[in-house]
Formats: C-alpha cells, sequence, structure tokens
C-alpha cells in the first residue's frame, strides 16, 4: 500500500486535497482526520504539516508526500522532487531598506532574517557570499530589520506591496522559484504504486491545462483549420452528412481557447464548441 503524505493546513492543504480528489482518491470530510485508507485504490493518506513532510519522505515514514518546493530544501532531508503540481507558486527574493543593497553581494557581512535558514545559506553559499549570520523567524519577516534582529530579509514576494508598506525593496535576484511538488525519497527505488498515482496527477494537470475543441470546416480548408489546431499528436478529422464538410475534434491549451476559436473562425471554421476536460491519460 503507498504511503501518501498531505498538508494538514496552509495554503498547500486545499489544493492538493482538490487534486488527489480529482484523481479519483478518497479524501477526508472531517479536518480532525489524520490518517485515511483508501483500500480500493490500495493507498493510505497521512495529513501532516507541510514542513514536516520531506522529513517524513526523506526518512521513509511514508513514501511519498504533497509539499512546497521551498520546504523540501530547505528540510535537508534526503527527500527529492518527483513532480511539479504546478499551484501555490511563490518567488523568493532578498530585501532591505530603499536604496541599501542592488545585489546578492551586498548580503556579505549582513544579518539575513528568513523562515528558511537552511535554504538561504545555501543559496548564499553557491554564490560565494558570506553573512554575519542568517537568522531563524518563524512567521511574518517584514519587521526584522525595523526590530533590530536583521539587516536583510528573505521572504517570499509577490506584489511586493507588503515590502513596500514596510520600508523595503527587493533586490537582486529570485532565490528560489517554488511551487507545490510530489517529493520521494532520494536513495531507494520508486515504490510499488507511485506510477500510477503520478500518472493520475499528469492527467489531472494535463485535464486543467487543456479543453477539447470541435468544430466544422469545409473540406478545402481543413489544412488550414488544422495548422491553428494542430493538437497533442494529430486532430481527429470525421466526415459529416454533408460531404463537403468535416467534423474535427482536438485538445487545444486552455489560456488560448478564445484566439483559436477567433482564428478558426476567420477561416472559415463554424459551430465551434468546447468541453472542459474531467480526465484524461497522455
Amino acid at each position: 500500500m503507498l504511503r501518501i503524505a498531505v498538508p494538514n493546513k496552509g495554503s498547500l492543504s486545499e489544493p492538493a486535497v482538490e487534486m488527489l480528489r480529482e484523481a479519483g482518491y478518497r479524501q477526508r470530510r472531517d479536518h480532525r482526520e489524520l490518517v485515511l485508507p483508501d483500500p480500493d485504490n490500495d493507498v493510505e493518506f497521512f495529513f501532516l504539516r507541510p514542513r514536516d513532510i520531506a522529513v517524513y519522505v526523506g526518512s521513509g515514514t511514508v513514501d511519498v508526500g504533497i509539499t512546497g518546493r521551498d520546504l523540501m530544501l530547505d528540510s535537508e532531508s534526503s527527500a527529492v522532487e518527483h513532480l511539479p503540481l504546478g499551484f501555490a507558486r511563490s518567488t523568493f527574493r532578498f530585501a532591505t531598506t530603499a536604496g541599501q543593497a542592488t545585489s546578492v553581494a551586498d548580503v556579505a557581512g549582513r544579518r539575513v532574517a528568513t523562515s528558511y535558514p537552511v535554504l538561504v545559506a545555501a543559496h548564499l553559499r553557491a554564490q560565494g557570499v558570506a553573512p554575519a549570520a542568517v537568522v531563524r523567524l518563524d512567521g511574518a519577516v517584514e519587521t526584522a530589520i525595523r526590530l533590530g534582529v536583521a539587516d536583510v530579509i528573505a521572504d517570499v514576494v509577490e506584489t511586493g506591496t507588503t515590502l513596500r508598506a514596510a520600508g523595503l525593496e527587493v533586490f537582486g535576484e529570485p532565490i528560489l522559484r517554488s511551487e507545490a511538488v510530489l517529493v520521494r525519497r532520494s536513495d531507494v527505488d520508486e515504490p510499488r504504486g507511485l506510477d500510477v498515482l503520478t500518472r493520475r496527477i499528469q492527467g489531472v494537470l494535463t485535464a486543467r491545462e487543456y479543453v477539447l475543441m470541435d468544430y466544422d470546416v469545409p473540406l478545402e480548408l481543413v489544412d488550414s483549420a488544422v495548422a491553428i489546431t494542430p493538437g497533442l499528436e494529430s486532430p481527429t478529422v470525421s466526415p459529416l452528412h454533408d460531404s463537403d464538410w468535416a467534423a474535427v475534434r482536438v485538445m487545444v491549451p486552455r489560456k488560448e481557447t478564445n484566439r483559436v476559436m477567433d482564428d478558426l473562425y476567420g477561416v472559415g471554421a463554424r459551430a465551434i464548441l468546447v468541453t472542459s476536460i474531467h480526465a484524461c491519460r497522455i
């Protein structure tokens, strides 16, 4: 039975549960449940603190888990990234008082406050920069400079609004671009059942990224229409009752749906329909 760790709370929790549910796995209805067997799919779920998941996976207590790339790297465990999951994206940046730094070299000899000390220290070593200290703080670190415990902070930056409100500005290149990832242990063979879990999750990711598009097009315009919608491998082209027309079915990137519909209509396609994909195997 495959043992899967799932975030118990935080920004990773609900998207992870929804992804697993879309992949056909049983999920808990009561947030107080910490262990949930799913015998029909030969898996068992353990709901754990996101920061602990990579540690449990690395120790072999569970086989795989869903956590953040940042949390995995900060854990110092033997867990490794198996599959990026496309949600909970974030960017880690350095920040300090406006005008005080322009590059990572300016961190040298300064105190750096962060919730991810291992990740930040490893990044600075890779850049050949020696800070005075890396100070671990749990929770928000924006006030660390004002309170005198640090000269620089390293934190998640989305729009920068929170930092600007604290009188700070980002500098240098991003430390890390993170997102939710499926992790497994690096020093053992892939556990039994991981291949099925991987295919199911990849099916969910593909279903979220693509839609199914159907349209009718005159036979002499099929090549022009297919050039707009090449699909993943090749579109399905079928004859219609009217022998001068053909029906085309193809997968199209969801974010390009309206542009593709406009382009198809422009070359003569009609009855253009779009359908969501709930599950697939590619």
